[in-house]
């Protein structure tokens, strides 16, 4: 086979793997065409393409880097609010307490005073009622006693200044002897 294609080139034929001159020459030439078309108008685009996709990119990642630190932000704030709540709540809950004890303290006092003025007037009032009746029975036992002594002495006691003198005088040993036993 060596013989063959040093005996082709010998003769002046071309040989079967190498093209002719102007094969090269138009190939050259469509590729040098086809070339400057993919230079000038296909290789732009991609690059305006890709630019364009970049640039999305890189926006959506600035985009997403600004976002979460938005959301960063936002949790911290969040979590500022609810520790300032709680704060808040807490001393809501104490002064609450406090105000219901001061309250409870306040009502406590009002009843026990209250009571105390029911007491003192219900002291009042008996005393009232033991001096009512005292006299009440001063008069009963008076006129009982004056009846009692005219039947005995068989005169009428009818002065009222006379009977009034004797209950009293009545009254008054009868207070004293009653004294004299309590001590």
């Amino acid at each position: 086979m060596h013989q063959f294609i040093v005996s082709a080139a010998t003769e002046g034929a071309q040989s079967p793997l190498m093209p002719s001159w102007w094969e090269i020459l138009v190939v050259a030439v469509g590729f040098a065409v086809l070339l400057f078309i993919v230079v000038k108008f296909v290789v732009p685009a991609f690059e305006k393409t890709f630019a364009e996709r970049a640039e999305a990119i890189e926006g959506g990642i600035a985009k997403a880097e600004k976002a979460q630190a938005e959301a960063s932000a936002a949790l911290e704030e969040y979590k500022q609010q609810l520790t300032d709540a709680r704060t808040e709540a807490n001393r809501i809950r104490e002064e609450a307490r406090a105000e219901g004890a001061q309250i409870l303290a306040e009502l406590k006092e009002k009843a026990a005073a209250e009571a105390a003025r029911i007491t003192e007037q219900a002291h009042v009032q008996i005393e009232a009622e033991r001096q009512q009746a005292v006299a009440s029975l001063r008069s009963e036992v008076g006129t009982l006693a004056t009846t009692l002594a005219g039947r005995i002495v068989g005169e009428s006691l009818d002065d009222d200044a006379r009977a009034a003198r004797v209950v009293d005088r009545f009254l008054d040993e009868l207070e004293s002897q009653n004294a004299g036993a309590a001590k």
